[in-house]
């Protein structure tokens, strides 16, 4: 018996014509580049949140607020404090005068004076004084209230009405963040790309966008950003890929791969449907039908089929075989059907 002859296989995949035309594949992440926990800066109990997940807020607007009745007694105090010293400077500025005048016509000794002076010039040091505390008040009072930092959308919500909330989780159990929210305008596809590949590259090189969630549509992109640093670890680099337009179905945190192109992505290929494909070097004319060739029991099995579109190196299979079936690849002529074959891994 002639020995086994070493085959190699190959599988029949869906592809869209970009991916045949891709220079390269990559997968990775939808993250919004503008993306805040909202915290507060002072410390309380949390009276009113005005905002729940899916929320849009525009910038300064007021999410949440704290617990403000011991602030604004401390701003009352502060605010009468000023009124008491201003009080004070009406009668101490008179005697001032009054002495300044009478110290030129020599009825009142300098002694006199400067003490005048000196109580004048205290009671103008303790307006300042009272002005900062009200100031200071007042800025408290305002660190009672948890504004938006940008236009967005909330993610989360992260504390309750009643919950102590802190600058950074101050306490133990206190929380630190009371919404999360991002700007939705600003989400792009954080990819890893092997250090190997990333010469292939380019700032501004199309892409295109397929959402793990929404495997029919496909979104046009572009690379925003090559990350300058490498992963150690994963001996790759974070590539950044902007999208060119889209949906509101784009959300952060989605999985989502990225086909990086020769050239733009045409608008007909958004709702491009995959093709069945094969390595042209699976496939074999012989008379006037095509093979292709499976394995089963080590032996050949042929396989009639027609194929339709070319994608270069690979070629659009229309009837014969099914995704994931397995074929033999590089294809030689004492490949037939009924041959002893050895599956080469």
């Amino acid at each position: 018996t002639s020995p086994a002859i070493e085959v190699k296989m190959t599988y029949a995949a869906m592809q869209s014509s970009a991916q045949s035309s891709a220079i390269l594949t990559a997968s990775g992440y939808v993250v919004a580049q503008r993306k805040a926990a909202v915290a507060s800066k002072g410390m309380g109990r949390l009276v009113y949140l005005g905002v729940v997940e899916g929320d849009k807020v525009s910038v300064n607007q007021i999410i949440a607020r704290l617990e403000d009745n011991d602030i604004k007694a401390q701003l009352d105090q502060a605010k009468a404090n000023l009124k008491l010293s201003q009080a004070d400077l009406n009668d101490v500025e008179k005697n001032y005068n009054r002495q300044k005048d009478l110290l030129r016509t020599g009825s009142v000794s300098q002694m006199e004076f400067d003490a005048a002076e000196s109580r004048y010039n205290r009671v103008l040091a303790s307006i300042e004084v009272a002005k900062a505390l009200v100031t200071q008040s007042e800025v408290a009072l305002e660190n009672t209230l948890i504004r938006a930092p940008f236009n967005g959308t909330v993610l989360t919500k992260n504390a309750d009405v009643g919950e102590v909330v802190a600058p950074m989780g101050a306490g133990v159990n206190s929380k630190a963040a009371v919404v999360t929210m991002a700007d939705m305008n600003s989400l792009q596809v954080e990819a890893d790309v092997s250090e190997s590949n990333i010469e292939k590259i380019e700032p501004n090189q199309n892409c295109q966008i397929t959402l793990d969630a929404y495997p029919g549509h496909n979104y046009a992109g572009y690379v925003a950003k090559i990350v300058p640093t490498a992963d150690r670890g994963k001996a790759t680099v974070m590539v950044k890929v902007g999208f060119k337009n889209y949906d509101k179905r784009v959300l952060p945190e989605m999985s989502a791969k990225v086909l990086f192109l020769r050239e733009a992505m045409k608008e007909e290929l958004k709702e491009e449907k995959p093709n069945l494909v094969v390595p042209k070097t699976a496939v074999v004319t012989r008379g006037a039908q095509q093979f292709a060739f499976k394995v089963r029991d080590d032996k050949v099995v042929q396989v009639a089929i027609t194929t339709g579109k070319d994608f270069g190196s690979f070629i659009e299979i229309t009837t014969g075989l099914e995704n994931g079936d397995e074929v033999i690849d590089n294809v030689t002529d004492e490949i037939k059907d009924g041959v002893k074959v050895k599956i080469n891994k």
